[in-house]
């Protein structure tokens, strides 16, 4: 088997739905949106997650794993650390904090069936977390930064598809059309530096916000 199918199959084997990180339990602030009517429909929903990926939290988090990615391959550890601290202090709610740390955390702690984890440490956000162990067993940045999109897109989906509801072919029909745009801006991310994080969805954080208060909640973000 070729190194570059084998860090394939790692990838996906990482960023699967059955991954143990408890990724099915959080719905990033999406089950206060549909709380609220803004999102109720299977256009709504990809509008919802297409703005997270070119504009919002998964931008930020692709670019959080490409810097932790090269810190990595450099055997920079300040660097690393650096990162994290940064990946850290940008969770905008307590819930997207505990969403990213537990992520991070059960992630680094699965992952040491492969080898141990960058910078030997247990507290990572969670696309810092992916990117370090990329990273660590030679996985592309490219091709990380686009599996890790797919994967946050998806677990979006499914978090949808149970709260609006939707039937299970909406919910592909949305994870196809996302299928270009996952990959620009993973191609993107890996050619960016922490210099070109940003967002501009107001929308996302406040319902991440909000969630926080919701009396009767499905998920834990």
């Amino acid at each position: 088997m070729s190194t570059e199918t084998l860090t394939l199959v790692r990838l996906m084997t990482w960023l699967s739905p059955s991954f143990p990180i408890g990724a099915f339990s959080y719905s990033h602030g999406l089950e206060q949106a549909v709380h609220q009517g803004i999102i109720a429909s299977r256009n709504d929903l990809a509008e919802w997650i297409e703005d997270m990926i070119s504009h919002g939290s998964l931008w930020n988090d692709a670019v959080l794993l490409a810097e932790a990615w090269h810190a990595t391959v450099d055997g920079d550890l300040r660097r690393l650390r650096q990162v994290a601290q940064w990946g850290e202090a940008m969770a905008v709610s307590a819930e997207r904090h505990l969403e990213t740390m537990e992520q991070g955390r059960s992630f680094l702690k699965a992952a040491r069936a492969w080898g141990n984890t960058p910078g030997d440490c247990s507290q990572m956000p969670y696309p810092v977390a992916v990117g370090g162990v990329a990273a660590r067993l030679k996985a592309s940045l490219e091709n990380a930064c686009t599996a890790h999109l797919q994967a946050c897109a998806g677990n979006l989906i499914s978090a949808g598809v149970r709260l609006i509801p939707l039937g299970q072919t909406e919910g592909t029909l949305i994870m196809a059309g996302l299928e270009d745009l996952i990959v620009a801006v993973a191609g993107k991310a890996a050619r960016s530096s922490l210099a070109d994080l940003g967002s501009a969805t107001f929308a996302v954080d406040m319902a991440s916000m909000r969630h926080e208060i919701l009396p009767v909640r499905v998920f834990r973000s």
